[in-house]
Formats: structure tokens, C-alpha cells, sequence
């Protein structure tokens, strides 16, 4: 009955994507069915483990970090776990033999949550992103190119910028959460209680870069994710621009989000785009 056991595993993975995140859930959905599960299998696991560093404040949060992961590495030496999110995870995991160092990297950019706050030089920012961001688009990207070692070692870093961009644009929407509920600041280099517009559009342009070189790998994707994948750079695409249009002194104040009626329109017409070929 284990098949059954990683059905509900699974089942879970599903159901924590779409009740965390409406964006990146729509965006799943429009990847063919043979890979969707597997992003599913990722964004469960990656999500839990943020969610106990970012949410969890009347818990032992290190405790329950160290528990997470120690099952984890059992989960991967064992490929099974009675947490139902780490066994789907796992089984992800091997099936498409995804590096152990991309989730150690992962797992210490979680660990860094829980005790540092501030990110004072280029050095630990880059390093910071790598492991929170870069090395889930490249966990994903083992998936999308389904074991073809030529096309990942080709698109790597374009999926590591396009994972850069998207946790940017992250960060910059949640500046007031971060600074004031998490008193985290992770820029380097800026004063985020006198953020100003060329602070701001140094921000900017930083991450309209990581797009460029992001969407440059998306052309080149198979073409059972390109079209998903395509859906979520819009939509973080959007979120930037809506961030671009708020003076900087305001920036912290408020949370910029996408509501749903524009959400599906975006669906909409980045369909179209695509299925008339003008991604390109």
C-alpha cells in the first residue's frame, strides 16, 4: 500500500501550493501533467520549510527547524517519510536526481532566517539568493529537462536568474513585513527607513536584468514547461511594474499584490501570446 501512502503524500504536496499561493499554483497548472506533480512535490517542500522560519513565533522555531531537518536527510537516505510533504519531496528527489547541493544551499539560506537580519555586503546577499531562490529554479529546471544533463548545464543560468528576479521582487513587496514584523534587511547598501528613488530604481534595474537573462532561457525550454513558466514571469513581470509606478517613500508602506480578475486576464492574454507564437 505504499502507492497509496504517496497518492496522499502527493495529494498534500498539491494542497499546500494552491492554499499558499494562488500566483505560482495557476502558474503550475498551465505545465503539461507529467511534470506538474513534481513542481507540486518542490514548492511543498521549500514553502515548509520558509513557513518555520518566517511564521512559526510562539514556537521553538530552531527546534522545529532542526527536526524538519533531520527528517529530511532521512527522508533522502531512507526515500520515504512519514511526513507526507518530505515523502513526496524525496521522491522527486530521485527520480530526477537532483543534487544534494542545491538543497543543502537551500536549507542554509532557510538556517540564516532564523538568526541573521541583516545582509551588509554584495557577498552574503549573492549568497543568500543563491540558496533561497537560485537553486529552487534549478531544482525545477531538473525536472523541466526530464534528465537531459546538455540542456540543464545550457539553461542553469538562466533559471538561477529568473529565480534571482523572482525572490527580488519578493523581497521589494515585502519590505514592511520583512523590516518591521522580521526586522530582516536583505539589500545591501540601502537605508530602508530613507529609501529613496535612486535606491529604488537601482533595485530596479537589477532585477529587470535578471529577467532579461531569465526569459532568454525560457525560449529555450521544452515545451511541457515553457508555457508555465512563461505564465509566472508575467506575472512577477507585473508585479514589478506595479512596484516601478510607487514613489519610494511609500514603497515600505504597502504591499503590492494582483488581484485575481487580473491575474486570469493575464492568463489570458499571455496564452494568446503564446499559442501565437510570439514568445520569442
Amino acid at each position: 500500500m505504499k502507492e497509496l501512502f504517496d497518492t496522499v503524500s502527493q495529494t498534500c504536496s498539491r494542497k499546500v501550493t494552491h492554499s499558499y499561493s494562488t500566483s505560482f499554483s495557476l502558474a503550475t497548472k498551465m505545465l503539461a501533467p507529467v511534470i506538474r506533480q513534481d513542481i507540486y512535490n518542490i514548492y511543498g517542500f521549500v514553502r515548509f520549510a520558509d513557513e518555520i522560519v518566517d511564521s512559526f513565533h510562539d514556537y521553538n522555531k530552531e527546534q522545529l527547524f532542526d527536526r524538519f531537518s533531520n527528517a529530511l536527510e532521512e527522508s533522502l537516505h531512507d526515500k520515504i517519510s512519514l511526513n507526507p510533504i518530505l515523502n513526496s519531496f524525496q521522491h522527486t528527489v530521485h527520480r530526477y536526481q537532483i543534487d544534494k547541493e542545491l538543497i543543502d544551499a537551500f536549507m542554509l539560506s532557510m538556517r540564516l532566517d532564523l538568526t541573521k537580519s541583516v545582509y551588509r555586503t554584495e557577498e552574503e546577499y549573492k549568497q543568500y539568493i543563491y540558496g533561497s531562490a537560485d537553486v529552487v529554479g534549478l531544482m525545477c529546471l531538473k525536472v523541466f529537462v526530464n534528465g537531459d544533463k546538455e540542456m540543464f548545464e545550457e539553461l542553469k543560468d538562466a533559471a538561477m536568474s529568473l529565480g534571482s528576479a523572482f525572490q527580488k521582487v519578493n523581497f521589494l513587496r515585502d519590505l514592511k513585513a520583512d523590516h518591521e514584523g522580521l526586522n530582516r534587511t536583505y539589500f545591501p547598501n540601502t537605508n530602508l527607513a530613507e529609501l529613496n528613488e535612486v535606491s529604488k530604481q537601482a533595485i530596479i534595474q537589477e532585477i529587470e536584468e535578471d529577467f532579461r537573462k531569465g526569459y532568454e532561457g525560457i525560449l529555450k525550454l521544452p515545451v511541457e514547461a515553457k508555457f508555465g513558466v512563461f505564465m509566472a514571469y508575467r506575472y512577477y513581470r507585473r508585479l514589478l511594474k506595479k512596484l516601478h509606478r510607487i514613489p519610494a517613500v511609500e514603497i515600505k508602506n504597502a504591499r503590492v499584490r494582483v488581484p485575481n480578475y487580473e491575474k486570469f486576464s493575464l492568463l489570458t492574454r499571455s496564452y494568446v501570446k503564446y499559442h501565437l507564437n510570439l514568445v520569442r
